[in-house]
């Protein structure tokens, strides 16, 4: 996929989507905002503010209050790719949070989403 296309995608059209896979899991709509504020450092009127501004994923990134200092941490494969080889800043921050997702809807601990 483009690097341009991913960063002019709404945030807001994506996150109905992280939902649906983790309550598909048994998951809950809170566990997923609990990973994207840890990730992002938006609170719950933060979050709920950039999903209500349609933010594209480079604003919504740009505008993160703080990202977490253990995100590098976060390893492993989405799309076949290595998130932590990912040299564009904004993909790599999109696929971070695609992976702790994914480990969300695997039905990992919180504990172990969050490392």
């Amino acid at each position: 996929m483009n690097n341009e296309r991913v960063y002019r995608m709404k945030f807001s059209s994506v996150y109905p989507m992280y939902i649906q896979k983790a309550e598909r899991k048994g998951r809950t709509k809170e566990e997923v905002d609990t990973v994207i504020q840890w990730l992002t450092g938006y609170d719950e009127q933060g979050l709920q503010s950039q999903i209500n501004g349609e933010a594209d994923f480079e604003t919504f990134f740009i505008q993160a209050p703080q990202i977490n200092p253990n995100a590098s941490k976060i390893t492993g494969v989405i799309c076949g790719v290595r998130v932590e080889e990912i040299e564009d800043p904004v993909i790599q921050k999109v696929r971070w949070l695609d992976k702790l997702v994914d480990e969300l809807a695997k039905g990992k601990p919180m504990e172990k989403v969050l490392k």
